[in-house]
């Protein structure tokens, strides 16, 4: 894909540059009601799947040893760093040469860690996180601080996409995932911070709800 373009799926939002980018007074109203709807539906979606995170826990466990689920450091809303909590989809010395994005048909993932990536259940713990309000459902997915410290320095206002709290699921999820570059992933998070709005986010979650039946974009 050219990384000079981005192909946006909402042609009614226009792809902002970084330098414009900041939150509406709109925007800012609507965090209160955003922060509502988080809890709401992480609270819901967290007990649903809690027999699901408990099953693959058990079956991670039985494949691999080690603990079934994976902390690492993330960066959150205006740069603090929180701990994110997936089921664990990969070995345990998977990064044992040092960090590295996880690449297509990866050597390091585990046979159920396959299945988890493609069908995001490997995402699932992390609804405790957007009842904490380290998340949200919908924002930038949250970027490890040794890329963002890279790419803050290759890619022009790397750091605005900080502006709003990481999500669950975003605007450059829902149009590639992992298929992107990080400078193609920063020109939709903008997109987004720029055009924060409720309509905006509930065509992101329905775009979400078909990429779980598709495996679109997992790695």
């Amino acid at each position: 894909m050219n990384s000079e373009k981005v192909y946006n799926i909402y042609h009614d939002y226009p792809i902002v540059e970084a330098s414009n980018t900041r939150l509406s007074k709109h925007a800012l109203q609507y965090l209160y009601i955003k922060r509502g709807i988080d809890i709401v539906l992480a609270g819901i979606g967290f007990l649903l799947s809690l027999p699901i995170i408990l099953v693959f826990a058990l079956l991670i466990v039985l494949e691999t040893p080690g603990s079934p689920f994976y902390f690492q450091d993330r960066l959150g809303k205006n740069g603090k760093t929180f701990k994110i909590i997936k089921l664990r989809s990969m070995r345990i010395d998977a990064e044992k040469e040092g960090a590295k994005w996880a690449a297509k048909e990866d050597c390091r993932v585990t046979k159920v860690g396959k299945f988890i990536r493609k069908t995001r259940i490997d995402e699932l713990p992390q609804l405790l996180l957007v009842l904490k309000g380290d998340m949200s459902i919908v924002g930038p997915r949250p970027e490890r601080p040794v890329f963002a410290k890279q790419f803050s320095k290759e890619i022009k206002g790397f750091e605005n996409r900080l502006l709003v709290k990481p999500g669950l699921t975003g605007l450059a999820q829902v149009n590639g995932g992992y298929n992107i570059t990080p400078k193609e992933k920063l020109r939709y998070d903008l997109e987004y911070i720029k055009n924060l709005a409720f309509v905006l986010e509930l065509k992101i979650i329905l775009k979400t709800f078909k990429i779980l039946f598709t495996g679109e974009g997992a790695r």
